[in-house]
């Protein structure tokens, strides 16, 4: 709730002071005129002014960002010309601090009310006006009206309920400097003056605190200086600078023009005049610390053995207080809170969804580690290097610029290769325009979005990364309807070259080349010539022949196959692929028809070939045993179930015939069963006995596929 709408809340017609609330008292001096301004992307901005101080000089800043400007203020000023001694400011105090300096309720939340603003000055000397007239004296307390012993003229009648959000009528109880004890309902009052001049001072730092555009209100910094020219510069948070994009295609669809556009904004009440403005390219660390407002250390509490009371420790309290109430404030309970971490919104997009490699058989597959088939991504020229961490864009023209108002400047324009090509996510997929774009710039280009323009006319936007010099990106901006492509037809094979196992993860990897080839329809509707790019679904370590040329987008990680379409035309063009990939197979999901399938391969060596036969028929074996011992066990459960079947008859049939359980005919089959599932079990772990054996006879012949260190 507002300060203000509190008081006219209560009906106080006023509460004047007796000075005035300046938080500096020294009279209005020259602002030191802004000449300079860097903008970070981090969201802080470096401002620089420069003038002379023959005079005096101010530096205007929102009070919310003196803390940066005091843990950075430089002196950047020819030595010899001018002594700086320092800056004056007025001292920032907390809002709990201000509160109690104004002797209001410690809760910096808590609403207030009449009468805990005069109790703030409850025995204090005051100038009480009622009806135009004066009075002065000492307040004794605010009571309301019905605990003063006597209904003001402005109090309910008791008879009538009041309404429960209507304020309580107040009485003041003043000693008048002639000795008398006199009720005045607040009903009556046109003001209270408190005498005591510091009081006027403590409750302007109390509105300055709890004013809900404290932190935006202007601050003056005085410079202490003599003579001469002199430069400050500080640190203050800005708004983000951002940047956006235009790039004008030409008709040959191979270069265009790249505009870049910064968004700037002016957030103080200052007016920018004639200011060099600087687009730093960079994130230098920077963050929030409170350095402006007054600090006091925490000193534990010491109390006397006869428990005597001890001068009070902190403003507005005693050491009684806290000995009884706030203990915790005594063994230094709570921090300062002198760090933090803040950050700003920001975004990003892509156009181009991501491929990779089919996985076959449930296995992990990918490039291979020991086949060297080709390196596609080289077709991809050498990334952009930065020279440093910090690029800067300084814009042509000094700028001017009103408080709280915003500007679209421009800060790069250059002639750029952006190659116009459609983009063909998968064989089937709706074609889009996309633009390979190369940074032809010298630095680095922030990223932003971007607008394309080609045939005079709007043709789409995307989002453009950050992109170092030389460095390129493919861009998609919109649907391109005029190109088809389609699969005819596609073949694949597969040829393993080496087998390799990992004795330690159990695991058997093997390395073969895929060999594809695939037939694509292409159409090209348009009565221009297109380039067609087709993202390749495979791995790197590859080579590919029969695009008319081969590219690589390195935000996807994929090969790009790129074909000429004419004008208006259809035509079938056929892709050939080989590509080194390794599968990797568990020893658990491990069969013998591949390790048998493998054993026939001509293009292993003989002596994996030799490796792979041996380890297949003795896992065979061990699949036999295992196949058998599954079946003995389930002939187990059979027989366990027509055991327990014959012992229950068994059972029934001795209480009923003389002769006990050697007369019962379900004695001998119960024997024979019982006979019978001894076999069984015998015959069971025999067979997972075999089992065993076997998997160690197999594992030990896949030791010869172990490479030599």
């Amino acid at each position: 709730m507002r300060f203000s709408t509190l008081l006219a809340g209560v009906g106080l017609a006023a509460l004047t002071c007796a000075c005035s609330l300046a938080t500096t008292t020294a009279a209005p001096s020259p602002i030191l005129p802004l000449r300079t301004l860097r903008l970070y992307e981090t969201g802080v901005g470096y401002f620089e002014r420069s003038g002379d101080l023959a005079g005096a000089a101010s530096l205007p800043l929102p009070a919310g960002h003196l803390d940066d400007a005091l843990k950075t203020l430089v002196i950047l000023g020819p030595s010899g010309k001018s002594t700086v001694r320092g800056v004056e400011f007025g001292s920032s105090v907390s809002r709990g601090m201000a509160r109690a300096l104004a002797g209001l309720p410690a809760d910096g939340d808590e609403p207030l009310s009449l009468q805990q603003l005069l109790l703030g000055l409850k025995g204090a000397a005051v100038e009480v006006r009622t009806r135009g007239k004066a009075r002065a004296g000492r307040i004794i307390d605010v009571v309301p009206a019905s605990e003063d012993g006597a209904a003001s003229k402005d109090a309910p009648d008791t008879a009538t309920p009041r309404a429960p959000d209507r304020p309580k009528a107040l009485t003041l109880l003043v000693l008048t400097d002639a000795g008398a004890i006199v009720r005045i309902p607040a009903a009556e009052l046109d003001s209270v003056r408190p005498l005591d001049p510091s009081y006027a001072s403590r409750l302007g730092s109390a509105l300055d605190a709890l004013s809900t555009r404290g932190a935006e209100s202007e601050r003056l910094l005085h410079v202490l200086a003599q003579g001469g020219p002199v430069t400050l510069g500080y640190v203050a948070e800005t708004p983000v600078w951002r940047t956006t994009y235009r790039l004008v295609l030409d008709d040959t669809g191979k270069s265009g023009v790249l505009e870049g556009w910064a968004l700037i904004h002016n957030d103080t009440d200052e007016d920018w005049r004639g200011v060099r403005v600087e687009l730093a390219n960079g994130r230098p660390d920077s963050f929030l610390f409170p350095l402006a407002a007054p600090r006091y250390a925490r000193r534990g509490l010491v109390t006397p053995e006869d428990q005597l009371a001890t001068v009070p420790q902190l403003m507005g309290t005693t050491v009684d207080a806290i000995w009884g109430d706030q203990i915790g404030d005594s063994f230094g309970a709570g921090g300062l809170g002198l760090s933090g971490v803040g950050e700003g919104g920001g975004g990003s997009g892509e156009g181009i969804s991501r491929g990779g490699i089919t996985v076959l058989h449930g296995a992990s597959s990918g490039s291979s580690s020991l086949l060297d088939v080709g390196n596609l991504a080289s077709t991809a020229p050498v990334t952009g290097i930065e020279a440093g961490a910090l690029f800067v864009y300084t814009l042509p023209e000094r700028v001017d610029l009103h408080g709280h108002q915003s500007a679209l400047v421009p800060f790069a324009q250059q002639r750029t290769d952006a190659l116009s090509i459609a983009w063909i996510d998968a064989p089937g997929s709706a074609a889009r325009s996309s633009v390979r774009l190369v940074n032809a710039t010298p630095q680095t280009l922030p990223a932003g979005t971007i607008a394309f323009f080609a045939d005079g006319g709007f043709a789409g936007e995307s989002a453009l990364p950050r992109l170092k010099p030389g460095e390129r990106s493919f861009l998609t901006y919109g649907a391109d309807l005029d190109v088809e492509l389609t699969t005819i037809a596609a073949t694949a094979t597969e040829e393993p070259k080496r087998l390799v196992w990992d004795q330690t993860n159990q695991l058997l990897v093997e390395h073969y080349l895929r060999t594809s080839d695939s037939t694509y329809a292409i159409e090209n509707r348009s009565g221009h010539a297109r380039s067609v790019a087709l993202a390749m679904a495979m791995a790197q370590n590859a080579t590919l022949s029969g695009p008319d040329a081969v590219d690589f987008d390195t935000k996807s990680a994929r090969p790009l196959a790129v074909f000429l379409a004419g004008p208006r035309r259809k035509s079938e063009r056929t892709v050939h692929a080989v590509e080194g990939l390794q599968r990797t197979t568990a020893f658990a999901s491990l069969t013998a028809v591949q390790l048998e399938r493998w054993a026939a391969a001509s293009s292993l060596e003989g002596t994996q070939r030799s490796a792979a036969s041996d380890a297949a028929a003795r896992l065979r074996e061990g699949e036999a045993d295992g196949r058998a011992a599954a079946q003995a066990k389930a002939d187990i459960a059979s027989v366990e179930k027509d055991l327990e079947r014959l012992r229950e008859e068994m059972k029934a049939l001795a209480g009923e015939k003389a002769g006990g359980a050697g007369a019962n005919p379900f004695a001998a089959r119960v024997l024979a069963a019982e006979d019978r599932l001894t076999a069984l079990r015998k015959k069971r772990d025999a067979f997972e006995a075999g089992v065993k054996t076997k998997t160690d006879a197999t594992q030990s012949a896949l030791t010869h596929l172990v490479p030599s260190a």
